[in-house]
């Protein structure tokens, strides 16, 4: 199993592709974690969160089709770097929503769902194809399966805990900047990191 992951990991494509993910990632993770406190402390929406998740995801899975005609005709990183784009774009006006906010925050949730589909099946997809490049498809799959639980695991592990350490404590109005800084700004940074880097590697990422 070792030198199988040397050799996974000794592919720049991958590593470029590794590295992509987890910026891409945590800048989902962290409003994936920190979502019902946003709606419930800052919009004051609580009742409204399973609809607006719900509609969230639908967008997710209505905008498969759409995504992987796009990857078929233009290619995998230019889709996905699309999806990015779109997500900056529509997350950019979360920061600025305040009480009451419901219908901007649908549209919100709305359009940055239709990147949702874009992450779940394109870098997964172009993993496979340097997967089966090398011949290690296995050793690729097991690797991309952990970083993505590592996301998860850094976002709610670092974001939860430094929100308490800025003054946030939830159901009130304390520490609330540091929750929409977290919620709000901070995805947005990782995401734009995230696009940089494609569009910086995007030559070794299309196979």
């Amino acid at each position: 199993m070792l030198p199988s992951l040397r050799r996974v990991l000794a592919d720049r494509p991958f590593r470029h592709l590794l590295l992509i993910f987890v910026a891409n990632g945590i800048a989902s993770a962290l409003p994936a974690t920190l979502f019902l406190f946003f709606v419930a402390d800052v919009l004051h929406l609580d009742s409204a969160s399973g609809p607006l998740l719900a509609l969230y995801f639908v967008s997710g899975a209505a905008s498969l089709p759409l995504w992987i005609k796009v990857a078929s005709r233009y290619g995998r990183v230019f889709a996905w770097g699309c999806a990015m784009l779109l997500s900056i774009v529509a997350f950019a006006g979360a920061s600025l929503l305040g009480s009451g906010d419901l219908l901007p925050f649908a549209i919100i949730c709305l359009a940055s769902g239709l990147t949702l589909g874009a992450d779940l099946t394109l870098p997964a997809a172009i993993a496979a194809d340097i997967g089966e490049r090398q011949r290690q498809a296995g050793a690729c799959f097991g690797v991309w399966n952990f970083v993505a639980k590592l996301n998860l695991a850094l976002a709610a592990g670092l974001s939860l805990p430094l929100l308490g350490l800025l003054g946030y404590v939830p159901g009130s109005s304390s520490g609330l900047p540091a929750l929409i800084f977290a919620y709000a700004l901070l995805p947005l940074a990782f995401k734009a990191l995230a696009g940089w880097l494609l569009w910086r590697w995007r030559h070794t990422l299309e196979l």
